[in-house]
């Protein structure tokens, strides 16, 4: 969830790693490569998703990243996506009778067509039986009724099977989220307080989900800096992979500080360094291309999940893919900005094709998009301004033909 521009988030600074900001990123793109050849991807990760290549990803983004989004993301080297994360009531009632869905609308979040791909699902819940079933239907794409999925959360999940067409490429089960309203309900981050109780969430889903299909967890570092918030997180992070799932992507911030102040990278490295030989990512204050290689080169982490720091900014993905190539990365120019720009909003208009004014919707949501895109103008205030007060296509353009011409 972005919240850095009110009272709820710290604005974007450094994270605290003494030393990171010194290391030179072509120096950690260089090592990646000379371990992992051209891609600087661990082979284990492209084993269990094919085309995951690159050491970095979109995170999923609460009221941010739809198929619109990461369809942009992935035109400019993104390797993976992930959803926001979805309540598993509302992937079981088909978003019948939430008008938001809490986190997330499920039109917004099912595959984006062939360029969508591949695609991680992020499920979050506090019952182990429609965590579960919330998972198979997400996989099946609802090939299934309402009520036989309904029935699975109380008869248990029955041996799956799965062509792999039109499929999420991975499950992933949201340990993380900080924000008040979904801790109260016992999802997300509050279940590091009480890691046996996720520990059966993750043994449902796991079981439930094909082998064949990689299940995923997202943590934040401890739910706070209490030693006994210490140990629960190691005692779940170790169960994650006891239970079979094959990565952990772990913030640097704790639940309780939730966006406020810099995140840590060094519990980060303290764990890889714990942990060689397993499968971890992570994430937190990676504001531009230079923070996702020095995280890896100070944390020794698998790779990086980028979130905030790529909205209104697809470009850092394709930057990361400069830095690996051995070049310098390329800030992008006013008419490739326009070219994105134009493109996403075709791209959400389409989204938005269910809706009964879906320009009027398009026009709105791209606001909140305009305004982050702006940052890369030359005349990022005054742009940024416009965008503001966007609320029709024709106004979008307008923008477009004053500010975005060279």
């Amino acid at each position: 969830m972005d919240n850095h521009q009110n009272n709820n988030a710290t604005l974007p600074s450094f994270a605290i790693a003494e030393g990171a900001q010194e290391i030179d990123p072509k120096t950690v793109a260089k090592d990646l490569i000379s371990r992992f050849g051209p891609t600087g991807m661990d082979p284990r990760i492209s084993q269990l998703i094919p085309g995951f290549d690159a050491p970095f990803y979109q995170a999923g983004l609460a009221g941010y990243s739809d198929a619109a989004m990461r369809i942009i993301a992935r035109r400019q080297g993104c390797p993976l996506c992930v959803t926001e994360a979805l309540l598993d009531r509302t992937l079981l009632a088909g978003g019948k009778g939430f008008a938001k869905a809490d986190l997330g609308e499920l039109h917004d979040n099912v595959p984006g067509g062939i360029e969508d791909t591949p695609l991680v699902g992020q499920i979050m819940g506090n019952d182990p039986g429609e965590m579960a079933a919330g998972a198979v239907k997400m996989i099946e794409q609802g090939k299934r009724s309402h009520k036989e999925y309904r029935k699975m959360v109380d008869s248990g999940i029955g041996e799956l099977r799965s062509d792999g067409a039109g499929t999420f490429a991975a499950i992933d089960i949201n340990l993380a989220c900080p924000v008040k309203k979904i801790s109260k309900k016992s999802r997300g981050g509050h279940w590091l307080k009480e890691p046996a109780g996720a520990i059966h969430i993750l043994r449902a889903v796991r079981d439930a989900v094909p082998d064949a299909i990689p299940v995923t967890v997202k943590m934040r570092r401890s739910f706070d800096d209490t030693q006994e918030m210490q140990t629960n997180f190691d005692y779940l992070f170790d169960a994650c992979y006891d239970l079979g799932c094959a990565w952990v992507t772990v913030h640097g911030r704790t639940v309780e500080q939730k966006y406020l102040g810099p995140s840590r990278w060094d519990p980060l490295k303290r764990l890889v360094d714990r942990n060689p030989e397993r499968l971890i990512f992570g994430s937190g204050d990676i504001w531009d291309v230079n923070q996702i290689f020095r995280m890896i080169g100070y944390t020794g982490l698998t790779g990086v999940s980028v979130a905030r720091g790529c909205i209104g900014n697809p470009w850092i993905f394709r930057q990361a893919r400069m830095i690996l190539a051995g070049n310098d990365p390329q800030t992008p120019t006013i008419a490739e900005q326009r070219e994105v720009l134009e493109q996403h909003f075709d791209l959400a208009l389409a989204v938005n094709a269910h809706t009964r004014d879906p320009e009027l919707m398009t026009a709105k949501n791209m606001r909140k998009f305009g305004i982050k895109f702006a940052a890369h103008h030359p005349k990022a205030d005054e742009v940024k301004k416009q965008f503001i007060y966007v609320k029709t296509l024709e106004e979008w353009r307008e923008v477009l033909e004053q500010w975005y011409v060279e």
